[in-house]
């Protein structure tokens, strides 16, 4: 268990933090409950691993809880903290090239990525 430096984040709502994860570790299900001011998030993988966030009102920070084989909500903080201390995460601005064997190549500056 612990506590989340940043307020509670549903992933699907911020286009950016969303596909810079979905980079990182694709196909996480996100889920959301609210009652009255209290939120959960989960994410959810394949492989077993998971997140469960709480935060009681809108601006609180979170309390987290995981487990398997990942630690998903700290990959999503290691890309908060990223795009706090930067200003912005390299999925942004991105060029893409999809060769006709469908292979993706991302890149930005002098940095490229092929994603498999």
């Amino acid at each position: 268990m612990s506590t989340s430096r940043y307020p509670l984040l549903y992933v699907p709502d911020s286009w950016e933090v969303m596909s810079m994860l979905e980079l990182l570790v694709p196909g996480i299900d996100h889920r959301m409950a609210v009652d009255g001011d209290e939120r959960t998030v989960w994410m959810l993988h394949p492989d077993g691993s998971w997140a469960r966030a709480t935060a009681a009102g809108f601006l609180d920070s979170p309390t987290v809880h995981q487990g398997g084989p990942r630690r998903l909500w700290d990959e999503l903080e290691r890309i908060r903290h990223r795009l706090n201390r930067e200003g912005g995460l390299p999925v942004y601005g991105a060029r893409v090239r999809i060769t006709p064997d469908g292979t993706l190549t991302l890149s930005r500056g002098g940095r490229s990525v092929i994603v498999d």
